[in-house]
């Protein structure tokens, strides 16, 4: 029955109250729905293979542990194990490197699909910098963070909304004290939204200017601007920003 269910929500368009409409209330049978839908699970499930065979060339780990054992080890047995006919809506992995999306609404395939998206998205940012930049801020926020389940790209995004609070340029890399009292500055002059929507104003000019007006970029970077205001606040107001920066 969990398979059935599943794969009628994946063919059955949602009414605006967010109910799916009864089987022979309208057109379209219950029979029917599940045979579109067990095509639609099969279809995302030979995107979703073929995005990841397309990235594994040029996947880069930073040192992560989480990030490597989740993608490199951990996807290849959800295709090899997945059972779209009968089990589609098992996910299988529990996905323990963290995106900037929440997954947690999703199963089966749309997870894992959605997963592989969201790490797409995050390599394509990080190609932009080189790796021994990277490494470096992230070993300079924690000393071990190849065992960490931490967000690659929230690291670096922490760093990159410190430059903009600081008004420093990004080609400077090492922070000094005056730029932690103009973070700290920054924080008592405006209010925790105003942080927040500075940031996303930087982040999203950076994103226009290196990814050509992606907007889906933008929207998933976006995600994770909230809880880096609040981290650098937090820091902020105990001292703590040499941590971070």
């Amino acid at each position: 029955m969990g398979a059935v269910l599943y794969c009628i929500r994946e063919a059955a368009p949602q009414n605006s109250d967010g109910l799916y409409p009864a089987a022979g209330a309208g057109t379209i049978s219950a029979e029917l729905l599940y045979k579109t839908g067990a095509g639609y699970v099969e279809e995302k499930v030979r995107k979703a293979l073929s995005l990841y065979n397309e990235m594994l060339p040029d996947f880069a780990c930073y040192g992560s542990r989480c990030l490597h054992d989740t993608f490199i080890l951990g996807l290849p047995g959800f295709f090899k194990w997945y059972d779209m006919k009968f089990h589609p809506q098992d996910t299988i992995l529990t996905l323990d490197y963290p995106v900037l999306k929440d997954l947690s609404a999703l199963t089966g395939i749309d997870r894992i699909y959605e997963f592989i998206l969201c790490i797409r998205q995050e390599q394509s940012f990080l190609v932009r910098f080189p790796e021994e930049d990277i490494t470096g801020l992230l070993s300079h926020h924690n000393s071990e963070y190849q065992d960490a389940a931490d967000n690659i790209c929230e690291t670096i995004l922490t760093a990159f909304a410190g430059h903009i609070l600081s008004k420093k340029p990004l080609t400077e890399q090492t922070f000094e004290t005056e730029d932690y009292l103009r973070i700290r500055n920054a924080f008592q002059e405006f209010s925790l939204p105003d942080i927040y929507r500075q940031i996303n104003a930087g982040i999203n000019i950076f994103m226009r200017m290196h990814h050509e007006n992606d907007t889906e970029a933008e929207t998933y970077f976006s995600g994770a601007v909230r809880n880096i205001a609040i981290r650098i606040k937090n820091a902020a107001e105990h001292e703590k920003l040499n941590r971070l920066f």
